[in-house]
């Protein structure tokens, strides 16, 4: 009978406790670099979306409702009135406010001043405040319209001055097609650059007043984005990338140095304040040292003010010095400026 005989083989103990720790390091190792690329993955993901999110904001500002008037502000008579931009890619919403009859001469041509908001605002402007411009303007014999940009309403998105450039002209035209003879347009902030995009493809305006004028620009656009959240150098280029493929616009597409080039067909009036955090004060007077000297460009430049806020800390000037460059644009024969474009 045959028996089978085995010889045991002893455990190195040792040997087996190095394999158990080797494995355990192993999947430690591998549970820590999963749990580190989860990490990263996670804050990449975040800091796309937070990006994405900035550029959607951006161009969907909180628009606050009409809180009153022409009648309710200042006793005005006005129509509320629906035009089409320019291309017709747009319909806006606003008020013809016509000149006070107390003010207008016999046989006295129709002027127009045509009011551009700024960002994040409505036609109202309510902290220049407005209403005290147009009642002015009123007063001294001009119609007025007061409008809304598309981006006001919520289908639309903001473009930078593209689209509202578009809708600018297409208020201008609705004042031309109510008999103006001359339209001046009365910016602010981002409406201020706007209305000089405008001006790049007409010469139906005759006449700008452009307070704390802000053109949309990468430097501006970090600018502010470190005001308001102190978002990171890395934040612009992000911002930049997703913009365009939230909003279907791209920066690229913003004509901000020919704006700042160009030498324009009208006399402008810039106003601007050193200490304004929004729109640096040196785009204004490099925009102002491109002009003509002979141009009847004016520039109003205050130590100690900030963005949109210089009406309110000097209104008796404020008054004197814009009425008084419409008085002199409104009373001049047409006069025309050579157009030199860019340079």
């Amino acid at each position: 009978m045959e028996t089978n005989s085995y010889s045991s083989v002893p455990l190195n103990q040792s040997a087996v406790a190095t394999a158990v720790k080797r494995s355990s390091f192993i999947r430690r190792h591998k549970m820590f670099l999963i749990i580190l690329l989860s990490a990263l993955l996670l804050l990449f993901s975040l800091t796309m979306a937070f990006h994405a999110f900035v550029a959607y904001t951006l161009a969907r500002p909180h628009i606050d409702p009409l809180r009153s008037n022409p009648a309710a502000a200042f006793g005005a008579a006005y129509d509320n009135i629906q035009f089409p931009s320019v291309t017709g890619s747009s319909t806006l919403s606003g008020w013809y406010i016509p000149a006070s009859t107390a003010a207008v001469l016999p046989g006295k041509e129709q002027q127009t001043i045509v009011f551009s908001h700024g960002y994040g605002g409505n036609r109202e402007e309510i902290w220049v405040p407005i209403y005290d411009l147009a009642k002015a303007a009123n007063q001294m014999g001009f119609n007025v319209v007061m409008f809304d940009y598309g981006y006001v309403q919520p289908q639309w998105n903001l473009t930078g001055g593209l689209r509202e450039s578009e809708e600018l002209l297409g208020a201008v035209k609705y004042a031309k097609d109510r008999g103006a003879k001359k339209v001046f347009v009365w910016g602010f902030s981002m409406g201020a650059g706007t209305a000089l995009q405008a001006a790049l493809q007409t010469r139906d305006i005759d006449g700008m007043i452009l307070d704390s004028t802000f053109v949309l620009e990468p430097d501006t656009l970090y600018h502010n984005m470190k005001q308001e959240a102190k978002l990171p150098e890395f934040s612009q280029p992000l911002v930049h990338m997703f913009f365009p493929l939230i909003n279907g616009v791209s920066f690229k597409q913003i004509p901000y140095q020919t704006v700042k080039e160009t030498q324009y067909s009208m006399p402008i009036f810039f106003i601007h304040g050193k200490q304004d955090l929004k729109a640096p004060y040196d785009m204004a007077e490099s925009i102002f040292a491109h002009q003509n000297e002979d141009s009847g460009s004016q520039l109003w430049l205050l130590e100690n003010d900030g963005h949109e806020l210089i009406y309110r800390a000097h209104k008796k000037s404020y008054l004197q010095l814009t009425t008084g460059f419409l008085k002199t644009l409104s009373e001049a024969p047409p006069k025309p400026i050579k157009y030199s474009g860019a340079r």
